[in-house]
């Protein structure tokens, strides 16, 4: 079972940047897709972006297209979340999450969830 560790939340103003950090541990890395997701208070959990086993391949949910940036670092066990240009709508606890197998696109794809870190965007 992977355990995940995600930091870097905090408040921010609108047009604002953070960078979120998850870090695993429990089974090897570098070789399952990894995720983030988000849930606003009174909504669904939803997918925010993915990435495959390597890095090649990301995966980005329109919404955050353009603004935010994931990547991973192997040797680091460590899965990143840029958020640039941040928005009002982007305020929601964010959850890193570890893949079943090398890709991994909707929540189905994922079997392990951190606690989450709180986005806070403000006007």
């Amino acid at each position: 079972q992977v355990h995940l560790v995600e930091s870097g939340g905090g408040l921010v103003q609108a047009g604002g940047s953070l960078r979120l950090s998850c870090v695993a541990s429990g089974r090897t890395f570098s070789v399952y897709a990894m995720g983030w997701f988000r849930q606003a208070p009174g909504k669904e959990r939803e997918f925010v972006a993915s990435i495959s086993w390597r890095g090649g391949s990301t995966f980005y949910a329109n919404s955050v297209k353009g603004r935010f940036t994931i990547s991973r670092d192997n040797p680091k066990n460590t899965v990143y979340l840029q958020m640039n240009s941040l928005k009002l709508e982007d305020t929601a606890v964010y959850y890193c999450a570890a893949g079943r197998s090398r890709y991994a696109f909707d929540q189905a794809d994922f079997e392990s969830w951190g606690q989450g870190t709180q986005v806070t965007v403000s006007s």
